[in-house]
């Protein structure tokens, strides 16, 4: 199930204005490839995602900072929560709680159909 959310695209010339301290990973929705768009006047990404809602299916799910390990959970996500999408894989989703994240890796699986 998916919703729609509206986020504006941010006024004003966007530039490169000198170096941005990078957040650690897991923290806001963004990859040197791919940000949420609520922060193209912050960031500088290759592209900038509207997000897709999604809601957590029947079970807890966790939210992981990377793929390649269970142990970086971020936090839980209970049934029903929303999810805002940013890239979807067969396997994996990633995206954020909100623009202010956190941000991670959601099975595929964990989404109500």
């Amino acid at each position: 199930m998916t919703d729609q959310t509206t986020y504006s695209v941010p006024d004003g010339i966007l530039g490169l204005t000198g170096p941005v301290a990078w957040p650690d990973k897991g923290t806001l929705p963004l990859r040197r490839d791919l940000a949420h768009i609520a922060l193209a006047s912050r960031f500088l990404v290759a592209h900038y995602a509207v997000p897709s809602i999604l809601h957590i299916g029947d079970a807890p799910s966790p939210l992981l900072r990377s793929t390649s390990g269970d142990e970086d959970v971020l936090l839980i996500l209970e049934p029903g929560a929303t999810f805002e999408a940013l890239d979807i894989t067969n396997t994996w989703v990633w995206g954020c709680v909100g623009p202010d994240g956190p941000s991670g890796y959601v099975k595929r699986s964990a989404f109500a159909q």
